[in-house]
């Protein structure tokens, strides 16, 4: 290697770690300051307790059980009409103008704010098929939000799968499904779980859909059905961030501490899953 080319490599090398550095020391800078100032409200009661006195007392336990209904109902819905979509177009359906615009519509909605689902689901699930303000409404919400993801990400790793794979299925009589099954899908699902992970977060964190269709300011007992509501933790942040006054900050930064810690969790299962799957690739 020449010293020129030498000289531009060290220098493409710094410019990526510099860039590194930019994106990963505010993520740990904002995780640190929400420990530091949130670690002191943890302990079993802020966990397991229902909030009384005005939400200034009590713990956040119905907001957490919540967010896990929202974002299983989201994931359940979702992953699997994601996948099959993400197959279809990557396996079945011919590269045709339609199909074109279909995959721009996706990618383009994958960047739609957030509150413009809120609104869609407000005016689709609460109003039109009367679902009212519940569970259903908000897991079905969220989980459209998310399918953009899933079907990207997915077709992305269905398409990362040689294409020798499947002409060696085709040649021992397999049909086109059975070499989706069986060959496709067991080598892409690493890939799979990736959007998985990215929806789950997504879901796990958002305000704004979930403001429109199923949270609640206070309930005193948890839901027993899918046509109730719940309260969830990004929306509790907000009520007790602006709308409970003499609050303290304790309890707002370990409640923000609870959200990142149950969106870490739910991450790291995910990522546990697809480390294993990974292992189980031959290529």
């Amino acid at each position: 290697m020449s010293t020129r080319a030498k000289i531009s490599q060290k220098i493409a090398f710094a410019i990526l770690f510099l860039s590194t550095v930019v994106v990963v020391v505010p993520v740990l800078a904002i995780l640190v300051f929400i420990v530091k100032n949130g670690i002191g409200a943890i302990n079993w009661e802020f966990l397991t307790a229902y909030p009384r006195a005005g939400m200034k007392q009590g713990g956040i336990f119905p907001a957490i059980v919540g967010t896990f209904y929202l974002v299983f109902g989201a994931v359940a819905v979702s992953l699997p009409i994601g996948v099959l979509a993400a197959i279809y177009l990557n396996e079945y359906a011919k590269d045709t103008l339609l199909t074109r615009t279909i995959k721009l519509a996706i990618v383009n909605l994958a960047g739609v704010p957030s509150v413009v689902y809120g609104l869609f689901g407000l005016g689709l699930f609460v109003v039109f098929l009367n679902f009212g303000t519940s569970i259903l409404s908000g897991s079905l919400t969220l989980a459209i939000m998310g399918l953009p993801v899933i079907i990207t990400t997915s077709k992305e790793a269905l398409s990362s799968v040689p294409k020798s794979f499947r002409e060696v299925s085709y040649s021992l009589g397999a049909t086109r499904w059975q070499t989706v099954r069986h060959v496709v899908l067991p080598n892409a699902i690493s890939g799979i779980l990736t959007g998985a992970i990215l929806s789950i977060a997504r879901a796990a964190g958002e305000a704004a859909p979930i403001l429109f269709t199923v949270a609640a300011f206070y309930l005193p007992k948890l839901p027993t059905s899918v046509f109730d509501q719940v309260m969830a933790l990004p929306y509790h942040l907000y009520i007790i961030s602006t709308q409970i006054p003499n609050i303290g900050k304790e309890k707002q930064y370990g409640t923000a501490l609870v959200l990142v810690g149950l969106v870490f969790i739910l991450n790291l299962f995910a990522i546990i899953i697809r480390s294993r799957f990974r292992k189980k690739k031959k290529w």
